[in-house]
């Protein structure tokens, strides 16, 4: 039993000592010199070697003009044209360095340069760690790779990964923008860029800001996340996530989405976007609102999809599928809108209906029109099967007007001056100042011209062929005092911005704000590196070619 338990412990003991031997640094060899010397005085316990000088170390090739070799250290210092090669991974060139055979470690300085297959690293000193594969540096530096060039105060380099990583001021310069960050991964084999923290991209077309976001230098493609924002001369693009291609100047725009017109004075607001800033065009859906700034007011209009587009000047704004807009003196409903600023005209499309104030109007084709100058709404056209309809401010009897056509002028933003014309009839309770009901009023006529004073009608004017009386209330039937078509909507009415939208259309904001909110309370870490990054310079596999063989049969 002794005799088996010496003989193990003995194993152990050989097991253990192969280990340490296995595990000690491996010997700097001297490949090549010139000459060769020992001066225990100038450099002791060194030797001294000058010309063409080549040592090797696991892997790694060091050449120089003159070294000082210490054996028992396993050191090296070397002078002029100092270069360090590892494999096809890694040149490091400069004026002086040290290599430390034990530690594994590289040390250059003097106009030092490092050299990868994809990229160009010159600084004043460089550190070299060979055991996690990792060059640093605390001094300004300048690295060069294809179009870019990234100058920062210091950097890391992962040779494995062909990754940069900057935390400190880094700015990357390309012919076409210049990105400036404090904290910048850049994989100089794929030209990929991962920014964390406040981050911004500069060109002539536009100003980018972001505090996590993702760039391909190559593909001008990018990816930005957290409290970003893309800004044109004439339009700002924010959103939780936003996604950019520079070549062909396109944007979109996930949740929280809002698009700023600075020119136009008008703000588009929804929970995705397509931007086509080379088309001058834009697309919202999710809870779409346009709001647009018209005489010290704001107008908004809600579509289940909203398109702007065209020129400064001339652009077209569509709204599909149960439009709804409000303005404080003024809301509707209807299929869609087309309005085109250009001609200050607006289209109210598909089953219109408009209230001004307390009045209802409705009609088969309904167009609202501007001042191509002011800018300021104009008048007001509705064609066929037209009706306007009020309540009677006292009683619970409406004031009606019907006939084709119906033409008005709006002053200051409200209906003032209204013409109905062809076969007009009209329905209308009359009141004395002090609100007591005179009579209803019902007669036919050719033509009928109102005056509005604060959305209430005024004067009542009958022009041709005018058939009718006034009636007192108690001569007058339930029955007679509708006209025919008469459909009362009051209970759809727009009273507020809030109720342009449906409560689908809230369910799914609420939803998405409080999925904002939850991301934007999570902490800020940086953006995970996508499978295309990591599998970059990865081999796609070779496509099988399939021999087809051709059979005949012979008959």
């Amino acid at each position: 039993m002794k005799k088996s338990l010496f003989f193990i412990s003995y194993c152990l003991l050989l097991l253990s000592v192969s280990g340490i031997f296995a595990q000690a640094p491996k010997k700097i060899i001297v490949e090549n010199a010139d000459y060769s010397d020992v001066n225990q005085e100038l450099m002791p316990d060194a030797l001294l070697l000058t010309g063409n000088v080549k040592v090797n170390h696991d892997g790694v090739v060091l050449t120089c003009n003159k070294a000082y070799f210490f054996q028992k250290e396993n050191y090296l210092k070397a002078f002029g044209n100092v270069q360090l090669v590892q494999g096809d991974t890694l040149y490091l060139n400069s004026k002086y360095a040290e290599y430390n055979g034990n530690l594994k470690k590289a040390f250059a300085t003097g106009d030092a340069v490092m050299t990868s297959p994809d990229a160009t690293l010159q600084t004043d000193t460089i550190n070299f760690d060979r055991n996690v594969q990792q060059v640093f540096y605390n001094s300004k530096g300048t690295i060069v790779n294809k179009d870019n060039t990234l100058v920062s105060k210091s950097g890391r380099y992962y040779v494995a990964e062909k990754k940069f990583q900057f935390l400190t001021e880094v700015t990357l310069t390309n012919p076409k923008y210049v990105v400036k960050s404090n904290h910048l991964d850049y994989y100089s084999n794929s030209g990929h860029t991962y920014l964390f923290g406040p981050s911004t991209i500069t060109s002539k077309a536009n100003y980018i800001y972001t505090e996590k976001g993702f760039y391909d230098t190559k593909k001008n493609l990018a990816h930005f996340l957290r409290r970003s924002y893309i800004k044109y001369d004439d339009r700002l693009i924010e959103g939780d996530s936003l996604y950019y291609n520079r070549n062909t100047e396109f944007a979109s725009a996930t949740r929280n989405v809002k698009i700023t017109d600075s020119i136009n004075r008008g703000v588009v607001k929804g929970h995705y976007a397509e931007v086509y800033k080379l088309k001058d065009s834009m697309f919202v859906t999710k809870r779409a609102v346009a709001i647009n700034f018209v005489e010290n007011d704001s107008v908004y209009i809600h579509g289940k999809k909203l398109m702007v587009t065209g020129k400064e000047g001339e652009r077209i704004l569509r709204a599909y599928n149960n439009v709804r807009f409000f303005k404080v003196d003024m809301s509707g409903k209807c299929d869609s809108i087309h309005s085109n600023s250009k001609t200050a005209l607006t289209k109210l499309i598909g089953n219109p209906i408009l209230w001004n104030g307390e009045n209802q109007i409705t009609g088969d084709v309904m167009h609202l029109i501007g001042d191509t100058k002011t800018q300021k709404i104009d008048s007001l056209k509705v064609l066929n099967n037209t009706f306007m309809v009020s309540r009677d401010t006292l009683g619970t009897g409406f004031n009606q007007v019907k006939g084709l056509n119906l033409f008005g002028k709006f002053r200051d933003g409200k209906l003032h001056d209204v013409d109905v014309i062809k076969n007009t009839e009209v329905i209308y309770y009359m009141r004395n100042d002090t609100k007591e009901l005179i009579g209803i009023n019902k007669n036919v006529s050719s033509k009928i011209h109102l005056i509005l004073e604060n959305n209430a009608v005024e004067t009542i004017t009958f022009f041709n062929k005018v058939d009718g009386d006034i009636f007192p209330e108690a001569d007058l039937p339930e029955n007679a005092r509708k006209l025919r078509g008469l459909v009362w909507r009051g209970d759809e009415r727009i009273k507020s911005k809030d109720d342009i939208f449906s409560a689908e259309d809230n369910e799914m904001n609420d939803k998405l704000i409080k999925e904002g909110k939850v991301e934007e309370a999570k902490e800020n870490v940086p953006m995970k590196v996508r499978k295309e990054t990591r599998d970059y310079d990865k081999k796609k596999p070779a496509v099988k070619t399939s021999t087809k063989t051709n059979t005949k049969t012979k008959k």
